[in-house]
């Protein structure tokens, strides 16, 4: 899997009485590909996956894949702390047309041992052909993929080709640079680090500010991967507060305020997940507007119900 660029980890959007809004997915998953994004990623963390029932699962990544048209790869995310689910998962989404991964996280909750992650990585691997990206995400999942254990699995099973990295450790993703295979890619999973994860050898960035601003950060990781870093360098400074503002309560709370502000979703949340508290709604219509982004916004329906 020789990809190198931004993708986004999208958003699922909902409707007022809680069910799926095919039509603000479809659109949202378009709008991204004809901003330049270098792929797409449906049910990954930021897709509030684990309030989705698995026909609701099957139906976002089917949806994505459909406004994709084949212009852009998909990713399906296919996480689970049972190993059999997560093989079960990864097999459904492969069957669907246009998906061209799979990606799979730490099972969470359980904490597996180094041994006990090799193990259910490989047996999803096993469990599918396309080529699969491991998600190391330890403050979600509560257990970290080391270096040695990637490495091992990246020699075990040819289809296991990458790794989104959203351990927020630089150490440690650069020491897994040095030791991984030359074809194995290393995706930044932090907007903030992009820069230094690209420049210490990663491929590009598994975004989700890239959900507002597709165009942008593609324009900034497509520069530095050609070593124009003055360009990227100016697009992270432009937007690095809002790569910030979106982690100030959990993810995608911020960025699905933004996205209703900009008119592109309703805001609408499953609980647990909640609307973002007063000031940090004011928060983020400040910077969102400072930056433009508010601009063409059209009116909503300043609906706020969780389901």
């Amino acid at each position: 899997m020789n990809l190198q660029g931004c993708g986004t980890a999208l958003v699922t959007p909902f409707r007022a009485d809680g069910s799926l809004d095919e039509r603000a997915l479809y659109e949202l998953a378009r709008w991204q590909v004809e901003s330049g994004i270098g792929w797409l990623l449906a049910c990954g963390t930021t897709g509030e996956t684990p309030t989705l029932d698995e026909g609701e699962w099957l139906e976002v990544i089917r949806i994505v894949a459909e406004a994709a048209r084949g212009q852009v790869p998909v990713w399906a995310g296919c996480s689970h702390n049972s190993t059999k689910q997560a093989v079960a998962k990864a097999r459904a989404a492969a069957r669907v047309p246009g998906v061209t991964a799979i990606l799979t996280a730490n099972p969470w909750y359980n904490k597996p041992t180094q041994e006990g992650q090799f193990q259910h990585f490989k047996a999803v691997a096993d469990g599918v052909e396309l080529p699969m990206v491991l998600y190391n995400i330890p403050s979600r999942s509560g257990a970290n993929l080391e270096p040695a254990t990637v490495v091992r699995l990246a020699e075990a099973c040819p289809n296991i080709a990458a790794v989104k990295e959203s351990s927020g450790n630089l150490v440690q993703i650069t020491d897994l640079l040095t030791q991984a295979p030359r074809d194995f890619r290393v995706y930044s999973g932090d907007d903030m680090m992009t820069l230094g994860v690209l420049g210490a050898g990663g491929s590009g960035l598994i975004s989700v500010v890239s959900n507002l601003i597709p165009a942008e950060m593609a324009e900034m990781v497509r520069t530095a991967l050609a070593g124009e870093w003055t360009t990227a360098r100016r697009i992270n400074r432009k937007y690095f507060r809002l790569m910030q503002g979106i982690f100030k309560e959990t993810s995608p709370g911020p960025v699905k305020a933004i996205l209703a502000m900009m008119g592109r979703i309703g805001e609408h949340y499953r609980l647990p997940m909640v609307p973002v508290a007063p000031a940090t709604r004011s928060m983020l219509e400040r910077l969102a507007g400072e930056l433009g982004l508010l601009v063409h916004a059209p009116q909503g329906d300043g609906d706020l119900r969780v389901f």
